[in-house]
């Protein structure tokens, strides 16, 4: 292959190539990209990943299963290179086109001083037909790992990250060889896996990220793409040269065929790419910071300071009244809490708050006065009412459930999930609809703060003029133009963006919104591991995790439960108008020491050390998670079933503790190393030490 040229974002470095069949890229690290040395292969891989109805499939034995390298790929030749420089970015716009006169752009794009590039693809439509394609994806990487003509023997693992509902986030790390990506004997037969999710709940069995780790080199690949709907990940091995490609779910995986008409252009979902040395866990950590951007525009003063919230949820289970509106309240009075969120069941019927919602009509009987006595309350308690919504669904007890006109229909009848259907968000009567039930409901009442719900799934379509796939792909950016429109006429509005917990723990959702439900465990023993593992997904300033406090709790089970939302954000909830003056005062302590911690939550970086813990239910082992912002860390700590257990470092001062004294938990130096003693299990503390 022939070098085109050597581009350095920092400390990344990417170089490209003309091969005989199209052009490829490689990304390394800058410090040591004079050692890089392209694997050796039989074939060339592109940069640009897509396929044309009416152009071969790949072969090697891979139909049905993958549609990368088809003729329509192989048909690509360069055009040319075009670069485009801002005060703050760059961009390199890589244009291809195939044998029919069809552009294809790969853009690569910097944020000066980011250790994270945007990619994108673009497919234009030169012809005077209308052009299907059937694959598009929005990032290719290959040449992967460029430091050897051949990579050695279990060298290079694939890390993916698990989720279901209330297991948010478990890292799986797997060697190519044990996903059977080793070449063949003869570079005849591909090896293939391909992963990701079907439907509207895009982290719902993985999350869309994904790394390639080189343990000889300590280098990282690690992508992340913005995808609220259907994606796909295919790692791809034919023979030396180990691949990753991902973006929206293929026609073969997701239902998707899209038709291009003559002169439009179609556009991918944004991926995010960092490569460092170092593991998974730093490159996760380098892809979050793009996540600081849209968070600079907003600025919030009161998220700005990482308010802690009350949500009554784990109070009331879907049952608020006025009256306990008010008794929480009193409970509430001087605590230094800044939201108070009116979660689901504020408009429930006879049926209930999941078979009711869409009418968004304040419930008479759980709020006689509707709801001005209440909001007048909050906000004469000097706290900021929020109100909860699941936008795009309708119960199927609700008026709204009959509107079958302008619900997804899906073989000619209504979509129909469990208790829920679904509005057709492309139609404009629902987006006058929602206008009136929601955006004038949360201007006449001042709401401050909107917690936006999602709890099912479309799964892999719906009826509409095309696929499956790309009906789908329309409705979701429908809701997210929604969510664009409730911003500009409110721009003062905090969003929460939640689905049954984390199931759109995304980059587009989470770059749209303020921050995120961390997960639906709300009581569970397993909220730190979650808590802990969503650091490498997003931003622990937007990431709200539950504190349930119940009557009956100990100090030492309060303990556990605070000290879990030093990894992010408070969002309190339980028994709050049944709890003892002993309890209030943990409450407070840990209050005040997280006060101290702001800064570290919102712009430190994480350390996650803990043993290898196989249930999430029964946990054993330990999780001591450092957050370290310049001299100072915050080091918060989850005794399984330990009786000591030994911090990663050293220090020089302690600044303040959280959790110590009242649980008997002991502190020690032995030969220059420090431990803690457990009195129990399920134990959790927290310090904030100075390290010189």
């Amino acid at each position: 292959m022939q070098k085109l040229r050597t581009v350095v974002f920092g400390d990344m470095t990417i170089d490209y190539y003309q091969s005989a069949e199209s052009v490829e890229w490689v990304l390394s690290p800058t410090s040591l990209h004079h050692e890089v040395q392209l694997p050796k292969k039989t074939k060339f891989d592109s940069l640009i990943q897509a396929k044309l109805i009416g152009d071969d499939y790949p072969k090697g034995f891979s139909t049905g299963s993958t549609m990368r390298n088809s003729a329509t790929v192989k048909s690509l030749r360069l055009v040319k290179q075009i670069d485009k420089q801002e005060s703050n970015k760059k961009e390199i716009a890589t244009i291809l086109a195939d044998d029919r006169g069809n552009h294809y752009t790969h853009y690569v794009s910097w944020q000066i001083g980011f250790p994270v590039i945007e990619t994108y693809v673009t497919f234009e439509n030169r012809t005077k037909i209308p052009q299907m394609l059937e694959m598009l994806a929005s990032f290719s990487l290959s040449n992967l790992s460029p430091f050897y003509d051949e990579n050695p023997i279990g060298n290079l693992s694939l890390i993916r990250y698990q989720s279901k509902w209330s297991f948010e986030g478990r890292k799986t790390m797997q060697l190519l060889e044990d996903l059977q990506l080793e070449p063949s004997w003869k570079p005849s037969g591909v090896g293939l896996e391909k992963f990701g999710q079907v439907g509207s709940m895009p982290v719902r069995g993985w999350f869309p990220q994904a790394a390639i780790y080189d343990k000889q080199k300590d280098i990282t690949w690690a992508v992340s793409l913005a995808q609220p709907g259907s994606w796909q990940f295919e790692a791809y091995r034919l023979d030396e040269d180990f691949c990753l490609s991902g973006g929206l779910a293929d026609r073969d995986y997701g239902h998707w065929l899209k038709a291009v008409m003559p002169g439009e252009v179609f556009v991918t979902p944004k991926a995010y790419l960092t490569v460092t040395c170092g593991n998974e866990a730093i490159a996760a950590q380098r892809l979050t910071k793009i996540l600081t951007l849209p968070l600079a525009q907003k600025q919030h003063p009161t998220e700005e300071d990482l308010a802690i919230q009350f949500n009554e949820f784990c109070t009331s289970w879907g049952r608020p009244t006025e009256a306990m509106t008010l008794k929480n309240l009193a409970a509430l009075k001087g605590k230094a809490i800044q939201y108070y969120v009116i979660d689901a069941g504020w408009y429930a019927n006879q049926h209930g708050w999941e078979r009711s919602h869409g009418d968004w009509q304040v419930s008479s009987s759980q709020f006689p006065n509707g709801l001005e006595t209440v909001i007048a309350a909050i906000k004469q308690h000097d706290l900021i009412p929020g109100i909860w919504f699941e936008i795009e669904t309708v119960g199927d007890q609700s008026v709204a459930s009959t509107f079958f006109e302008h619900l997804l229909n899906k073989d000619g009848q209504p979509l129909t999930v469990g208790n829920r259907r679904f509005w057709n968000m492309r139609d404009p009567w629902v987006i006058d609809y929602l206008q009136e039930r929601v955006i004038n409901f949360l201007k006449y009442y001042d709401i401050g703060y909107l917690k936006i719900d999602y709890n099912e799934n479309f799964g892999i379509g719906f009826d509409g003029k095309e696929s499956f796939g790309e009906e789908s792909r329309l409705q979701l950016l429908a809701t997210q133009a929604f969510i664009k429109r409730i911003q500009q006429q409110l721009p003062d509005l905090i969003i929460e963006n939640c689905s049954s917990g984390g199931h759109r723990l995304e980059y587009s959702m989470i770059q749209l919104t303020d921050l995120s439900s961390f997960s639906d465990a709300h009581e569970a023993i397993s909220v730190p591991i979650i808590a802990a593992n969503l650091h490498d997904h997003l931003l622990p300033r937007q990431s709200l995790i539950w504190a349930v406090i119940r009557k009956q709790d100990s100090p030492q089970r309060l303990f556990y439960s605070l000290i879990s939302t030093f990894l992010g954000r408070i969002c309190l909830s339980g028994d709050i108008n049944e709890l003892s003056k002993e309890q209030w005062k943990v409450i407070d302590d840990c209050f005040v020491f997280y006060d101290h911690c702001r800064p570290l939550i919102k712009d430190g970086t994480t350390t996650v050390v803990r043993s290898q813990i196989l249930s999430y239910r029964k946990p054993t082992g330990y999780q001591i998670v450092q957050r370290e912002l310049g001299d100072q860390a915050l080091l918060i700590i989850h005794n399984f079933d330990q009786t000591m257990v030994e911090l990663p470092m050293d220090f020089r001062t302690i600044l303040h503790t959280c959790g110590f004294e009242c649980q008997g938990i002991q502190l020690q130096k032995k030969k220059n190393k420090w431990y803690l003693s457990f009195p129990s299990p399920l134990m959790g503390c927290a310090m904030l030490i100075k390290l010189r």
